[in-house]
């Protein structure tokens, strides 16, 4: 207990002071990140000829998480040099041999989808067109704090009823429900000291669906790591895991609100 409460101590006075900060501070965090957070599904996987399809993974994730007004070499969009990206990954089964096989090159891809989709999103929260990105992440993380906290304390408390037992065997529908009505309370009490330009009905709504999407992208982490039969999805942090086993709630709740436009 010490062990953890001491990193995620730690993992606070970093993140939050470069959630503040923002800018290139912010954005080198995030792809740090980003980066230990696709070899950790990587290596989970245990892929054969592991450097050469990790770098071109690498690169594909760094390109996903640039603006999409970026632009490169004779006007290309970053789009069609991820396409690019994406035949050299699929060459690559050949120069293998086979070894790094065509189920291989489709799981990096998607790897790449899952974790490029999530970060490049929390710098659109941040650092995007957005004017009250600092706000708006603030908003995101203390929905998902208090989402795991209601779940955590009322699925000690009430949880009798599994959730999904082959997944996740402590989790509870009493939690999960505990953990939406936390988070509701949370995003209203968020909504009066710092205004959307929404009703509170619209940001009742929009915190019960980052809650739910919160608790399925952690659903969706622990899948990941009882089929590969890990534990943790790394040991970066010590007590707590890593960087996947931390932020895979982000990683869902903050495309979500892009999708529907919830911050603009």
């Amino acid at each position: 207990m010490k062990e953890r409460t001491i990193t995620a101590l730690l993992a606070f006075l970093i993140f939050i002071p470069a959630v503040v900060i923002g800018g290139i501070i912010f954005q080198l965090l995030v792809y740090l990140l980003a980066s230990i957070a696709l070899f950790e599904l990587i290596r989970m996987r245990q892929i054969s000829h592991y450097y050469t399809p990790a770098i071109f993974a690498l690169l594909s994730l760094w390109l996903l998480m640039l603006p999409d007004s970026s632009h490169f070499l004779l006007g290309f969009e970053k789009i069609e040099v991820f396409m690019i990206f994406v035949l050299f990954l699929l060459s690559y089964t050949v120069m293998a041999k086979n070894k790094f096989t065509f189920d291989d090159a489709g799981f990096v891809l998607l790897a790449i989808t899952y974790v490029g989709m999530g970060f490049f999103y929390l710098l659109e929260t941040r650092d995007g067109s957005a004017p009250a990105g600092l706000a708006n992440i603030f908003y995101v993380l203390v929905v998902i704090w208090a989402t795991d906290t209601g779940a955590y304390f009322c699925g000690r408390a009430f949880g009798k009823h599994k959730l999904w037992p082959e997944i996740s065997p402590n989790k509870t529908i009493e939690g999960a429900l505990g953990g939406i009505v936390l988070a509701v309370v949370i995003g209203m009490i968020f909504h009066i000291a710092f205004p959307f330009p929404y009703d509170m009905i619209i940001v009742i709504a929009v915190s019960v669906l980052v809650s739910i999407a919160g608790q399925i992208g952690d659903l969706v982490e622990s899948a990941f790591k009882r089929h590969y039969g890990v534990k943790d999805s790394g040991n970066l942090l010590p007590g707590h895991g890593g960087i996947l086993d931390r932020l895979d709630s982000l990683l869902f709740a903050l495309p979500l609100l892009h999708f529907i436009n919830f911050f603009t």
